[in-house]
């Protein structure tokens, strides 16, 4: 492997671009707190490992050369994003509820923010696409196995460390965001993002 400072400099600079992650992280921070966010988290970075075992394995190849495959998995993850934004706009309707409703909600919704992190990431095949055609360029010669298995896990490392980071600034700032109806034009604005993000990787070609 050669140019690994370069690699990670060039991860942190593509992390920290807002995509489908981290509209997901955004809205789980903002409207479950900081274990919200936490768990969104660490689901996304366990999909990342996954799609370090397929590069490795060879399965992302095979993905991204059958136009069926990745149209599949492609329109899977499009409709998972757009399922989760309006789940958050349908939240608009309620208008009024108590705060021991609102704390059930919360727990609730906290066990699926682990989930909702990890499908939003290993259903987007352009991850896959990613990882193959940027991981090469710094590799040797030879053998991918060690040097795809480093940078996966380098990669997923580098991940957590921006969204915790990012988790934790942003339930400091938000104690003006309690309110209920902040709280709603949040999940307003980011379902609308998330709903955008589904559209325009269903809209995408597939090579």
């Amino acid at each position: 492997m050669e140019n690994f400072y370069l690699f990670v400099v060039m991860c942190m600079l593509l992390i920290i671009l807002p995509g489908p992650d981290f509209a997901v992280v955004t809205k789980n921070t903002l409207t479950l707190g900081k274990a919200g966010g936490l768990k969104t988290a660490a689901g996304t970075c366990c999909a990342l490992l996954i799609h370090t075992t397929f590069a490795i394995l060879g399965l992302s190849a095979i993905i991204v050369k059958s136009a069926l495959l990745f149209s599949i998995i492609k329109y899977i993850g499009a409709i998972y994003l757009i399922y989760i934004g309006i789940k958050a706009l349908l939240s608009l309707r309620k208008s009024e509820t108590t705060e021991s409703e609102i704390n059930n909600v919360h727990r609730f919704s906290n066990g699926s923010c682990f989930k909702q992190g990890f499908f939003t990431n290993i259903l987007n095949p352009k991850v896959a696409l990613f990882f193959l055609t940027f991981f090469p360029q710094f590799v040797d010669s030879g053998s991918t196995f060690i040097p795809f298995l480093i940078m996966g896990i380098t990669y997923a490392i580098l991940t957590a460390i921006w969204f915790i980071l990012y988790v934790y600034l942003i339930h400091q700032i938000s104690a003006f965001m309690k309110n209920i109806r902040t709280q709603k034009v949040i999940e307003g604005v980011t379902g609308a993002i998330l709903i955008g993000f589904g559209l325009k990787l269903a809209l995408e070609k597939s090579h």
